[in-house]
C-alpha cells in the first residue's frame, strides 16, 4: 500500500506516519530525511544533493524524484510507502505518478489532516521542550508539574524551536494552503481522498487513519 499523509505543518503527519511504521511495518519516506541521509551516506544522488546545497541552491525536483526512486528501489515489494512533505506541487504529484509506475506500484490513499488554523498557531506556538532530555511540554495544554522543572529529568532549562512563532508558522499555513492543497483536486478525480480531524486526540487520529486504510477490519 502507497499513501500520502498531506496537511500543514504541525498538523501531526510525522506523529502518524511513525506509529504506521511502528504498527504494520510501512516505511516513511521523509523527503527531508531521506536528503540528509543520502548525503551522509555518499550515495551518488547524496554527492549531487550535497554539492546543490553547498552553493546554496535549492534542491531540484529531479534530484528529489532520483531520492524517492532509490528508496522505493531498496524496498521490498510488500512494503508500504508513506509519502510525508512530497508531494508538495502538482508538478511533483506528476513526477510521483511516473516513479510509482516505474516501480510496479500505485497510489492507494491521499489522507489529509484537517486542522483548525487558528488553534494550530496556538498549538505550535506554545511549545517548547527540556534542553536536556527532550521532553516536550506546553504553555496551555502540557505544563511541567513543578513550574520550571522538567517532569522527566529534573532539569531547569527550556527550549522553543526558533521556528515556532506566529509569524512564522502563519507564513507555513499560507505556503501550504497556496501551494500544496491544490494537488488535492488530482486526487479526489481518482476518488482516493480522505480527511481526518487532525484536530482530535492523537489516538483517535490513528484510528480514523487505520479505519481509511483498513487496517484491523
Amino acid at each position: 500500500m502507497n499513501i500520502i499523509l498531506l496537511g500543514p505543518p504541525g498538523a501531526g503527519k510525522g506523529t502518524q506516519a511513525k506509529r504506521l511504521v511502528e504498527r504494520h511495518g510501512m516505511r516513511q519516506l521523509s523527503t527531508g530525511d531521506m536528503l540528509r541521509a543520502a548525503v551522509k551516506a555518499e550515495t551518488p544522488t547524496g554527492l549531487r544533493v550535497k554539492a546543490v546545497m553547498e552553493a546554496g541552491e535549492l534542491v531540484s525536483d529531479e534530484i528529489v524524484s532520483a531520492l524517492i526512486s532509490d528508496e522505493l528501489e531498496g524496498m521490498g515489494r510488500q512494503t508500504g510507502a508513506i509519502f510525508d512533505g512530497y508531494p508538495r506541487t502538482a508538478e511533483q504529484a506528476h513526477s510521483l505518478d511516473a516513479i510509482l509506475r516505474d516501480h510496479h506500484r500505485k497510489l492507494d490513499h491521499v489522507i489529509e489532516l484537517e486542522v483548525d488554523e487558528e488553534a494550530l498557531v496556538e498549538r505550535i506556538t506554545g511549545r517548547y521542550t527540556c534542553a536536556y532530555c527532550g521532553q516536550g511540554y506546553h504553555d496551555k495544554f502540557e505544563r511541567p508539574k513543578v513550574e520550571g522543572t522538567c517532569d522527566k529529568c529534573g532539569h531547569h532549562e527550556f527550549k522553543r524551536r526558533p521556528d515556532d512563532n506566529e509569524e512564522t508558522v502563519r507564513t507555513r499555513l499560507a505556503e501550504y494552503r497556496a501551494k500544496t492543497a491544490p494537488i488535492l483536486p488530482i486526487y479526489e478525480e481518482r476518488g482516493i481522498v480522505s480527511r481526518v480531524d487532525g484536530m482530535a486526540d492523537i489516538d483517535e487520529v490513528t484510528g480514523a487513519t487505520e479505519a481509511i486504510l483498513g487496517f484491523g477490519q
